[in-house]
């Protein structure tokens, strides 16, 4: 940003028109404000602060309105400040006039009071002239601000330092200082952030000695089950190096007890093995002593056997015999079957002689034949007039099952000739009906419509 010309009317200590080219002032590099005081070197400031952004900055903040009026001035001159400046490649002109109370031009007389205005212009190169851009208020606040990066609050800090806290920061003591730098850039937020950071340095150092305890208590645990193996470091919970001292700790505790667990391996491999050549031998005079009672058991068995063998003997013997007899079996048992045959033939031939008439019980075989032959040709007669009587049984049957047939085929007549003469009437009562069902589906449409 740089300021070029800067005109005031009825401002502050000024009562009429003042002029300030700071391009002028500005030809060497570096330019003072200095004077008398209240020859209005502040209020210079303030004109800019007030083109600016519509305000003063710090305490006379509050000076707003018909108080920014110089007391010196005439009834009827306005306050005005106008601002000429480049700011991001851009000339513009800021003109800003507060809520004055001017004398009643006409009627009464007394005093009315006027509201404030703001202008802002911006200077075409091109064109040559300068062209309007905004009569609003907050409009023109906004594309200060847009243009310039900064609030007021940020602009009087960074760029305006208010009158006589310099001075007073140059005879303060360090805490004096810090707080006028503090009021001055608003490093309010640096001290809650670094509460903030204090606060969480106290938690982690509470996490860290809840830490510590936890993992001096499991270290304890540690040193009881690893007993001489194992010391502790001699540390409270919270100083530094306690961890690494006891993860050192553990760490030799756990090389002493791996190298105890390689020799109790050791030893278990050892037992181990003579387990198995002991299991080994308990198999060998297992199986001897399998061996010595089958042995015994053997020779027990052949002292049994040598007192049997005369009775071994005599069976031996009878065997053969059997053996002899066992080749007349067969012939033997035809025999007993064709005596059996004959006996029940002998007992048939009775039974059949009884049932015979008298005249044939005494006859003889011719007897039979012949009277076996007549009764066999009066059987064959008796079979043909069986034969015919199941054929007209079975016809009678059949004539029946006709009659009824055509006693139903007759109903079934009669009934179709009855239908077949009532179908007109019939025909015309459902035609009738399905004329009626239209009508009234016809109608129901319409009441429904």
């Amino acid at each position: 940003m740089r300021l070029h010309r800067l005109d005031l009317t009825a401002f502050g200590p000024f009562g009429g028109s003042q002029s300030v080219d700071f391009d002028e002032l500005s030809a060497a590099g570096l330019f003072l404000l200095h004077g008398p005081t209240g020859a209005g070197k502040t209020s210079v400031l303030d004109a800019v602060c007030y083109a600016l952004y519509g305000s003063v900055p710090g305490a006379r903040q509050s000076a707003q309105g018909l108080t920014l009026r110089s007391d010196h001035a005439a009834p009827g001159t306005r306050t005005e400040v106008t601002l000429e400046l480049t700011v991001a490649g851009r000339r513009l002109e800021v003109t800003r006039q507060p809520p004055w109370e001017r004398p009643k031009k006409r009627g009464r007389p007394g005093t009315t009071v006027e509201k404030a205005q703001s202008g802002l212009r911006e200077y075409d190169a091109v064109a040559g002239a300068w062209k309007d851009l905004s009569r609003s208020h907050q409009e023109i606040g906004e594309e200060i601000t847009q243009l310039l990066g900064m609030s007021r609050e940020q602009f009087c800090q960074v760029v305006l330092l208010p009158q006589g806290d310099f001075a007073r920061f140059l005879r303060a003591d360090a805490e004096a200082r810090g707080r006028l730098l503090g009021r001055l850039f608003d490093t309010q937020r640096f001290a809650e952030v670094e509460k903030r950071l204090a606060e969480r340095r106290r938690a982690a150092e509470a996490r860290v000695r809840e830490g510590d305890t936890a993992l001096l208590a499991d270290a304890h645990r540690m040193q009881q089950a690893a007993g001489d193996a194992m010391e502790l470091p001699e540390l409270a919970p919270g100083e530094p190096g306690l961890a690494e001292a006891v993860l050192t700790a553990a760490a030799v505790a756990r090389s002493g007890a791996r190298e105890q667990l390689t020799i109790a391996e050791c030893g278990r491999l050892a037992a181990e093995s003579a387990q198995a050549a002991a299991e080994r031998a308990l198999a060998d005079v297992r199986e001897l002593d399998r061996l010595q009672r089958r042995f015994a058991e053997a020779r027990e068995r052949a002292r049994l056997l040598q007192e049997r063998a005369g009775a071994h003997r005599e069976a031996q013997t009878r065997m053969e015999r059997a053996r002899k007899a066992e080749a007349v079996a067969p012939a033997l048992a035809l025999r007993e079957a064709a005596a059996a045959e004959h006996r029940g033939a002998a007992a048939a031939e009775v039974r059949a002689r009884a049932l015979l008439p008298e005249g044939f019980a005494e006859a003889g075989a011719g007897g039979l034949a012949t009277a076996a032959r007549r009764a066999a040709q009066e059987l064959g007669g008796l079979e043909s007039a069986r034969r015919g009587e199941l054929r007209l049984a079975g016809l009678l049957a059949e004539r029946t099952d006709l009659d009824r047939q055509e006693r139903a085929d007759e109903d079934v007549l009669a009934e179709t000739e009855g239908w077949l003469a009532g179908w007109d009437a019939t025909r015309a009562a459902l035609q009738e009906r399905v004329e009626s069902a239209q009508e009234a589906a016809t109608r129901a449409e319409q009441l429904a419509v």
